[in-house]
């Protein structure tokens, strides 16, 4: 694993070879442009491209994966069409291991546990509501998960994603009572002063798009003193 660079864009790179390339995403970037105009993730990272390799013209940039605004962590983007195409199918047909941290006020009534949920995403609030049976658009969304570490006031929790449904995180542990740190729009009381929320992208496992290797991605969480506080 290569060592973690930062540049003047503040990009931490956790990983980078001829076909992708990996950034420990801050809270509140965001991966693509969108209607508030603010200056994509994706945009700095060709731009940093660009200037490593003095590259003439344009950059490619595949995205194979998001991470919602307010969430930390691993970001992979895909350096060639050829990675993009391998990558959207490991990670649409779940080849792809993701572990979240998640920093809550409660504790799950389990130490470890798997949730199980029909998901149904409002294009109108931008929110998803779950339910405990099948029910009419709404999508099957599977987590497990397990409590790290108890903080002074806080605790945390590990996530594997099994399936990879819109703010499912966000939603599977609120539907448990145990909404995360800072996420107003789950159930949290307060907002953090960053507007942000507590969850972080910690690790990703797959096979490499071109070499077949194994690739194993873990990014370093916030400077902050409560994220500091979980190492």
């Amino acid at each position: 694993m290569k060592k973690i660079i930062s540049n003047k864009n503040n990009l931490q790179v956790l990983f980078e070879d001829n076909h992708i390339i990996a950034i420990n995403k801050r809270c509140g970037d965001i991966i693509q442009g969108d209607k508030t105009g603010d200056k994509p993730l994706s945009e700095i990272v060709k731009s940093f491209l660009k200037a490593k390799y003095s590259k003439p013209g344009n950059v490619y940039l595949g995205i194979p994966h998001r991470l919602d605004r307010p969430t930390s962590g691993v970001v992979l983007f895909a350096k060639t069409s050829k990675s993009l195409s391998r990558l959207n199918k490991i990670f649409k047909e779940g080849e792809v291991q993701k572990y979240y941290w998640a920093i809550t006020k409660n504790k799950p009534e389990k130490p470890e546990d798997t949730l199980i949920h029909w998901l149904r995403k409002s294009e109108k609030t931008n929110k998803s509501t779950h339910f405990k049976k099948e029910t009419i658009r709404a999508k099957k969304a599977v987590l497990h998960y397990k409590v790290l570490k108890k903080l002074e006031r806080y605790f945390v929790i590990e996530i594997e994603l099994v399936t990879g449904r819109h703010h499912q995180i966000r939603c599977q542990l609120k539907a448990i009572g145990c909404p995360i740190k800072g996420d107003l729009k789950y159930g949290y009381d307060r907002s953090n002063d960053d507007g942000g929320i507590d969850l972080h992208a910690k690790k990703i496992i797959f096979e490499h798009p071109v070499n077949g290797k194994k690739i194993i991605i873990d990014a370093p969480v916030r400077d902050t003193k409560i994220w500091n506080a979980t190492k």
